[in-house]
């Protein structure tokens, strides 16, 4: 585990959460749902830069971090500001936040992988057909006073291969509607999971992909930040990967590349080699190795040179239906930790779902505890609450390893006083040599 660079002292809450920071831009509904709920929210414009969003946590004490994949979590602002219980990210993607200093100081991170997969596979056949037909250069040629009629590396994408990249909820929706519009489809993935039900699909599994790139016609990607064994995927697309694509496909394939996924699959080098060379036909690209944050930042496109390459400003889950979507989720999945303490689109392992009001399973007060996966600390917690005169009804458990960390949550039949929440993260240290055992603890007493 990566050690904290100041002491870990255990966050300690009772209630729900009630204050909330909203940074980059997310639909104003959020603040309205947040609101709702009796959250103060706190609403900075576009992407602070550090010292700004420092200065608003810690003026605001805010407990929830609201913010999509722009602005950094990083140890230091963690650490710096001991309200923080929650990062909500109004996005998929995780890598802006750091995962183990969260879980170092007991701060969950969730995120939403679901709100904006409509809009994002909208937009990949967009790409598809409009690359296919070459619409964007015939825009250009036709306004200039152009008039090429020719069918000239103009394509149908019925009949053709669809190389998938990543089998996830987005992937699995791009590749069910590409067939349905006529497409073959091939994928690749490092989980075990998303193999076999893409098989049982009836989809064709290639096992590297390098052999997905040869197969296909088209290749679109729809990776996470990390593989299957948490390994970086930055720069899994470089090294000659991308100019295999098609090398077992006809000479006349399209040959056609899509990333609306992640900027650091590969330098921009090697697509605009690949395009050069002829071995990509056309591409389009909406996220980049390194974006601007808004509000003004320079920012230089590396692929303005290229014709051949489409280029879009992240814009994949920007449409008017897929924000609010997006609040209305992110709103109710902190109201749901904030009120019984219920965990989903935890990033730390994206299908865990812990409930104690599921099935009716609740108590007088719900007891969520994040701590090490030291030896004997879940013990020392369950002689705690015994010891304090309380019953714990039902409880929830999952350790997330990787992290170093695991969350417990517990229904008590009567809340424990706050002095018994303090001796529960002193004693948890004593008993099992871990000074950090606890990281946070939040009680909520229920109506």
């Amino acid at each position: 585990m990566t050690a904290s660079s100041s002491p870990r002292l255990a966050r300690v809450h009772e209630g729900p959460l009630t204050r909330a920071l909203v940074v980059e831009n997310p639909h104003p509904d959020l603040d309205r749902l947040l609101s709702a709920q009796g959250m103060e929210v706190t609403r900075l414009p576009d992407a602070p830069k550090y010292p700004e969003l420092l200065r608003a946590m810690q003026q605001t004490r805010a407990q929830v971090l609201f913010k999509r994949s722009r602005v950094p979590v990083s140890r230091e602002l963690v650490e710096a500001c001991p309200d923080l219980l929650a990062v909500q990210l109004c996005c998929i993607g995780d890598d802006s936040v750091d995962k183990q200093a969260c879980a170092d100081h007991g701060v969950i991170v969730f995120n939403d992988p679901i709100s904006n997969n409509r809009s994002v596979v909208e937009m990949v056949v967009a790409e598809l057909i409009t690359l296919s037909r070459r619409l964007y250069e015939t825009d250009v040629d036709t306004r200039a006073g152009g008039w090429d009629k020719s069918s000239t590396e103009r394509y149908e994408i019925q009949g053709k291969v669809l190389g998938v990249l990543g089998l996830g909820n987005i992937g699995r929706a791009v590749a069910r509607t590409c067939q349905a519009l006529g497409m073959q489809i091939r994928f690749h993935d490092s989980r075990e999971v998303a193999v076999e039900l893409g098989q049982e699909l009836g989809w064709q599994y290639a096992p590297t992909v390098e052999e997905l790139f040869r197969g296909s016609d088209y290749v679109t990607v729809h990776l996470s930040a990390t593989d299957v064994e948490r390994r970086s995927n930055a720069g899994l697309l470089d090294g000659g990967v991308l100019m295999q694509i098609g090398a077992d496909r006809p000479e006349d394939s399209p040959r056609i590349y899509l990333n609306l996924a992640r900027g650091f699959l590969h330098q921009p080098e090697a697509l605009l080699d690949a395009v050069a060379q002829g071995r990509i036909r056309r591409a389009a690209v909406d996220v980049y190795p390194r974006e601007p944050r808004g509000g003004g930042d320079a920012w230089q496109n590396p692929y303005a040179s290229q014709p051949r390459i489409a280029v879009s400003p992240h814009i994949g889950a920007s449409t008017l239906e897929a924000q609010p979507r997006i609040a209305r989720r992110v709103s109710e999945t902190v109201q749901s930790f904030s009120r019984f303490g219920s965990v989903r689109d935890c990033v730390f392992s994206p299908r865990t779902h812990l409930s104690l009001v599921d099935n009716g399973r609740v108590g007088r007060a719900v007891l969520v505890v994040a701590h090490a996966t030291t030896r004997g600390t879940k013990r020392a917690i369950d002689e705690i609450i015994f010891d304090a005169g309380a019953s714990n009804l039902s409880s929830e458990h999952r350790d997330f390893d990787h992290l170093g960390v695991a969350w417990d949550l517990a229904a008590l039949d009567r809340p424990l006083r706050h002095e018994q929440l303090e001796e529960l993260v002193r004693r948890a240290a004593v008993e099992t040599g871990d000074p950090t055992a606890i990281r946070s603890v939040r009680q909520v007493t229920l109506d």
